[in-house]
């Protein structure tokens, strides 16, 4: 691996404050659980939506904003692509089946794993979703503590269902645990746990912190924070503070969730070594009255739709990203783990195909344009597209998480910067005005086929694979 330029981590380390100095940067990565690209008000919505979002619009301000930032399109999915820099069809990481062992193997090798190992505090506070058993839990996978959830949040719902038997099924716990310890249960997720979790995940993330800056060691702090996944209910001290409703009163939350980790960082005095990334993994709900808004673009989570992929993503590290920057070029969630890696002094593994790409030359401004252009989108383990710059060729067809998928006879194509929606397959209305664009099926069908080459070359691990996993050479 290349290493971030002397002058770049130099720089870093002079503004750092001097009772923290070090050469690794810290790294707080945030991510929210279905919050669509359209929300908070930096990305056209905050005061549209019910509630100004004053925070989140200032760090957009501080740092680097990103217009193209693509995830994977289930929740499950996108955590391991972040975690393994790998689409999650390699993984084994496609999707939840209840009843069946899910989640990553031991054998993935994830991004707290690698700061670990480069002397990196990990402490990660919030829901994990990608494994709920011995070995598979995150203190099992890098991290030296946890407060949380394993799985989803629809299970706060549980003990309220109608006829509820927790005779055979779990009442859902919320967890702690440190490294290589079995979790233990800390009370009940309860719809009453679910509004108050955000504020308990805070509290952690802050006194993570404060230990690691006593300490002088660098830190990893992962906060994937439970809101807005449905059931979207706002905290008590949160609760008709917008007088707007439920949704905007969540969206204040969520807005001032941000400003209480950002300013426990400046009063911590590590803002100037402090890489700080807020992003979402997933597009918004679809259920109703839950629901969230993608803004121009059309679809939910569970479809291959811009409104699936796209979400917000804020980065601000003082001194090396540029204030106030924004730009529509594309970056993929598996890109965060080669660029953290790299920025961290670590080597990402070898030993398997690395999906992610280095982007820590673009947002330093070392180069003036993402290195990547494209990249497959799955469904579950269903292939449907592939994006390639502002193109996408859809394969199959999916509306909505509950929409039957089509398999069209001729692949659809859309321009998506004429055609933000996807509205208007090229196929069929191409060719008018002199604006002839069949050329981009060649072009991305060869891009098509090297992804499954790699697949025959390095076969995904199946869903369900027990550990120990050992892959065929």
């Amino acid at each position: 691996m290349r290493k971030l330029s002397t002058a770049i981590v130099a720089l870093a380390i002079c503004a750092a404050a001097p009772a923290h100095a070090q050469d690794k940067p810290n790294v707080v990565l945030v991510v929210m659980d279905n919050l669509g690209w359209g929300e908070i008000g930096a990305y056209g919505g905050g005061i549209l939506r019910g509630a100004e979002t004053p925070r989140l619009d200032q760090l957009a301000s501080e740092g680097m904003q990103f217009l193209n930032f693509n995830v994977e399109t289930q929740c499950t999915p996108s955590r391991s692509a972040l975690m393994t820099g790998r689409h999650a069809v390699r993984s084994g990481t496609t999707k939840v089946v209840w009843g069946q062992l899910y989640g990553m193997t031991q054998w993935e090798r994830t991004i707290a794993e690698l700061l670990s190992d480069e002397g990196y505090a990990t402490g990660m506070f919030g829901k994990w979703h990608l494994g709920d058993v011995d070995g598979r839990f995150p203190t099992d996978q890098g991290f030296d503590e946890w407060y949380g959830i394993a799985n989803t949040t629809d299970e706060s719902t549980y003990a309220e269902g109608f006829q509820f038997d927790p005779a055979v099924v779990d009442l859902p716990q919320i967890l702690e645990s440190t490294k290589g310890q079995t979790p233990t249960e800390v009370k009940v997720y309860d719809r009453n746990a679910r509004a108050e979790i955000d504020s308990e995940l805070t509290d952690h993330t802050i006194k993570f912190m404060k230990r690691s800056v006593k300490s002088k060691t660098p830190f990893f702090a992962y906060v994937p924070y439970t809101q807005v996944h449905l059931p979207t209910v706002p905290h008590p001290d949160f609760k008709g503070a917008t007088g707007n409703g439920r949704w905007a009163d969540v969206l204040t939350e969520v807005d001032n969730r941000a400003g209480q980790l950002l300013d426990a960082i400046d009063e911590l005095g590590v803002r100037e070594n402090t890489i700080f990334i807020w992003m979402s993994e997933n597009g918004p709900e679809e259920i109703y009255p839950h629901h969230g808004t993608s803004g121009p673009w059309r679809g939910t989570y569970f479809t291959a739709l811009e409104g699936s992929l796209r979400t917000p993503f804020l980065i601000r590290w003082p001194g090396s990203i540029s204030a106030g920057s924004k730009h529509n070029e594309i970056m993929h969630i598996t890109d965060l783990y080669p660029t953290l890696a790299r920025i961290a002094g670590a080597d990402v593994p070898e030993d398997r195909t690395i999906d992610g790409i280095d982007q820590g030359d673009f947002l330093t401004g070392q180069t003036a344009n993402s290195p990547r252009e494209g990249f497959p989108v799955y469904s579950g383990d269903t292939f449907q597209a592939y994006k390639w710059r502002n193109w996408k060729i859809h394969f199959k067809t999916q509306d909505t998480m509950r929409s039957v998928i089509e398999n069209p006879g001729m692949p659809r194509v859309y321009n998506l910067l004429t055609d933000p929606k996807e509205l208007y397959d090229i196929i069929e209305h191409g060719g008018r005005d002199g604006e002839d664009n069949f050329w981009v099926m060649p072009a991305m069908m060869k891009l098509v086929m090297e992804h499954y080459r790699s697949l025959a070359a390095e076969p995904p691990i199946p869903l369900g694979t027990p550990d120990p996993y050992v892959p065929k050479k």
